[in-house]
């Protein structure tokens, strides 16, 4: 009967995620082959950084960013994707662009577990610069209603049996319009490469 509780809402989000998967295909290989398409706004948020500093959705503008909603327990593709970003990461700081173009948010959902030491010490592990990487933690139930209502990431569980959640990397512009959204479980096409060139062809659009 645990583990059935612990893994209900896996097998829930999977048929969600069953249920995205032609749209993000289509919206991954869509890029290069025209301008895309604004599918959302991003609503305005007030989160605490790593350094006990409060970020809003303001303090981002005028760059283009890649948003990923995580916690630090996480078992498997937290720290996966993480790394993806932090490999992503290297390719924009040699092109001089991180920090400076593009931007990166990653959100914790349990602020019960991911104080700011927790956070930062997951941080690190990845190499991550904090001159263009936000970690941030806020209220579970703004935090949940952010990535619901803004890039349309479900968070279900808790702490004590385990989240289950969308694992996608939204691609924000500079204008805090949600312009995709990537599988991230897709490692054959959703690469550190491909990030990179798609955040930065997006930093530069007009």
């Amino acid at each position: 009967m645990q583990i059935i509780r612990r893994y209900k809402w896996t097998w829930l989000l999977l048929l969600l995620a069953l249920a995205m998967a032609g749209y993000l295909a289509a919206n991954s290989l869509s890029f290069g082959k025209e301008k895309l398409p604004v599918i959302g706004q991003v609503q305005d948020f007030s989160l605490q950084n790593v350094d006990g500093k409060t970020v809003t959705l303001a303090d981002t503008e005028g760059k283009a960013r890649l948003v990923y909603f995580f916690f630090t327990q996480c078992p498997d593709v937290c720290p996966i994707t993480t790394f993806t970003l932090s490999q992503t990461q290297e390719l924009l700081m040699k092109t001089g662009q991180f920090g400076t173009e593009v931007e990166f948010i990653s959100i914790s959902f349990d602020p019960e577990q991911d104080t700011l030491e927790a956070i930062k010490t997951f941080a690190d592990r990845f190499h991550a610069n904090y001159e263009g990487w936000y970690f941030l933690r806020g209220d579970q139930e703004e935090i949940r209603k952010l990535a619901a209502d803004s890039f349309k990431v479900l968070i279900a569980g808790n702490n004590k049996d385990n989240f289950a959640h969308a694992n996608l990397i939204g691609l924000v512009d500079r204008k805090n319009n949600l312009r995709a959204l990537y599988d991230a479980g897709d490692t054959k096409n959703i690469t550190p490469e491909f990030l990179a060139d798609t955040v930065t062809e997006l930093a530069q659009e007009k």
